[in-house]
């Protein structure tokens, strides 16, 4: 009930410019209006939280700390009521229709050069105004937490100015009054509004009430003491911010305030959504700031590469424009970005050296990000490069090895790491370029995803060691015994097979040191590539039209003590003929065991003619 006549009131020209630029440019989602009166709320209920344990006295200061949302589609409103700090009339001239105190002729004068302000948001007098992109009048009830003070009420259409009259026994607090604009009346029904309630202000630490009944439920579990919290209160904050029935594999509870106040709370889960749907994750960690809900599924908070991690970070410091959709200080982002990236660098560290079998596990489901940050982010790489994970000669079969363990096994006087490309294990250990690693008992890694190449081609060396491929080591095995060839007849015959394969298929054909079962190999002649990146870069450039190809030829070496090439070089003197045809036989074998040979038709006809050549002969 009001008391006095009303007071009209005009809008500084700032706000009415304001005004204009909120309701029809600024915000993308008309529903933010919502979020930002119950941010408004839930500040107005901290103020006052304050001075109650300040132990300053107040206004009815029985009344529960609450916010209360009511919707009446027979009328089209909806109301936000709070029972915080309230305002005086002073204060509600002052916050809603000046503007010198809420800031906003700084932010328009920064608006017009394209940037934000980072002291808006949080203050009244601005995510305040979101209310008229869908009202076409507001009222506002408000009474301050000061006993002697009376309640006002404040009323505007939007557009010239505003009404101010005091109102007898309100209650401490406000209450926004929101009379809906004929196309947006979807907002006085109750679902409309618990759906932007849960999207966006669901943490929120005050009580809030939709129609009589409470509806954040959830807790913030982020803001709370990790003492505090039980493993099955984590495992179901997890399920609801994750939808997914499995048991997270890992978390990171995490507080900082210096050099930026962040709460963290992130989760990794058990199964790779990538692996099993063959599709590309987007980020799954939303950002707030005071439990209010700034970014959802938040770019450039994490590097891509941990694009699998689901949760939320809080942070207080964060400078957003007014609509709050639009982090302004990438500098701050980037700053987020670092704390956060490494202090999960170093749980993965701790948890890879507290439970191996567990880490690995984790490996195989996530391993392919870690690779691509290895790849792309130089400035995790170092701490990035120990977390990988490979089989190896010196492991069982389906176990896991770091690059550190590695160097901790190598032998003395070894300096390079080597290692070896091949779709399994049982290739790799049968593998020519591995016969001179095993020979001498080197360890070698065996790499099994074709994306390994890449990575070990990106980071070249692991703690002052180069990283080898098999096939570019220089390792040579001892001869055993008089079996095989004399180094004469060893050169005599790989000229023969330089002459029978011709300049235009092979670069050079040389006697081998590096082999023990296999009677030849294939080699990139490239130094910069190997056998295998040649075949991908083939397989890529065969989508442009073939431009950009290195040329090259392979270079060839032949096992001087296979009983193969001990055959081969008695029949050149009997049947000239077979042996040239059993010389480019053997050729083209390597090339299909390096994955080299192209066109495989001249191979096949070339073995049916051997065969039939033998069963003629039997």
């Amino acid at each position: 009930m009001t008391t006095t006549a009303p007071e009209r009131h005009e809008f500084q020209a700032e706000i009415s410019q304001l005004l204009d630029i909120v309701i029809h440019s600024l915000y993308t989602d008309k529903e933010i209006f919502v979020r930002e009166l119950i941010s408004n709320a839930a500040d107005a209920l901290e103020k006052l939280k304050f001075l109650q344990t300040s132990g300053k006295p107040v206004f009815q200061p029985e009344a529960e700390l609450k916010i209360a949302i009511d919707t009446d589609d027979a009328v089209h409103t909806v109301a936000f009521t709070d029972t915080g700090i309230g305002m005086t009339r002073e204060e509600l001239i002052e916050n809603l229709g000046t503007i010198a105190h809420s800031g906003s002729k700084a932010f328009l004068k920064q608006l017009a050069e394209n940037k934000g302000d980072a002291n808006l948001i949080g203050q009244f007098g601005v995510g305040f105004y979101s209310a008229f992109m869908v009202g076409d009048k507001v009222s506002v009830y408000s009474r301050s937490y000061e006993e002697a003070e009376q309640g006002w009420c404040w009323t505007s259409d939007g557009v010239g100015g505003y009404e101010i009259e005091s109102v007898e026994n309100l209650p401490r607090g406000t209450k926004i009054v929101v009379h809906l604009k004929e196309d947006e009346k979807r907002f006085a029904e109750k679902f409309t509004i618990e759906g932007v309630i849960k999207r966006y202000s669901n943490f929120v630490s005050a009580p809030i009430e939709l129609n009589g009944e409470k509806v954040n439920t959830v807790k913030a579990i982020w803001s709370r003491s990790k003492s505090e919290i039980t493993d099955e209160e984590y495992k179901e904050f997890f399920h609801y911010i994750s939808h997914e029935s499995s048991d997270p594999s890992y978390r990171l509870h995490f507080n900082a305030d210096a050099p930026i106040s962040i709460q963290a709370l992130l989760f990794v889960p058990e199964r790779s959504m990538e692996k099993i749907a063959m599709t590309r994750s987007e980020s799954a960690v939303n950002l707030y700031c005071r439990r209010i809900l700034i970014q959802p599924h938040a770019k450039g908070l994490f590097p891509d590469w941990l694009r699998f991690l689901k949760g939320v970070v809080d942070s207080e410091d964060l400078p957003l424009n007014i609509s709050r959709e639009t982090m302004q200080d990438s500098a701050l982002m980037q700053k987020l970005n670092k704390v956060l990236t490494g202090r999960f660098l170093k749980l993965l560290a701790e948890e890879s050296a507290t439970d191996p079998v567990k880490y690995d596990r984790f490996f195989l489901e996530f391993g392919h990000c870690l690779k691509e940050g290895a790849v792309n982010d130089y400035t995790h790489r170092e701490p990035l490069t120990k977390l990988l994970r490979f089989e190896s000669s010196f492991t069982e079969k389906g176990k896991l090895t770091s690059l550190t363990d590695y160097v901790g096994r190598m032998a003395e006087g070894q300096k390079e790491i080597f290692y070896v490309l091949a779709p399994n294990r049982e290739n790799a250990e049968t593998s020519p370029y591995y016969e001179g690693l095993k020979a001498n008992n080197f360890e070698c890694l065996f790499l099994a995803d074709p994306v390994d190449e890449f990575v070990m081609e990106h980071l070249r060396q692991f703690d002052g060691r180069d990283l080898k491929p098999a096939e570019k080591a220089e390792i040579d095995i001892e001869p055993t015994g008089d079996a095989g060839l004399d180094q004469e007849a060893a050169k005599s015959l790989a000229a023969f097979f330089q002459k029978t394969l011709g300049s235009e298929r092979v670069n050079e054909v040389r006697v081998s040191k590096r082999l023990a079962n296999s009677p030849a190999v294939a080699l990139e002649s490239d130094k910069m590539l190997t056998t295998s990146m040649r075949r991908m870069m083939k397989q890529m450039n065969a989508g442009a039209g073939g431009m950009g190809m290195p040329e090259g030829k392979p270079d060839f070496e032949i096992n001087p003590g296979h009983a193969v090439m001990v055959r081969l070089e008695a029949m050149r003197a009997k049947d000239a003929a077979l042996a040239a045809k059993v010389a480019e036989q053997i050729f083209d074998s390597a090339l299909v065991t390096a994955g080299m040979l192209e066109d495989p038709r001249a191979m096949i006809k070339r073995m049916n003619d051997l065969m039939e050549k033998l069963l003629e002969e039997k």
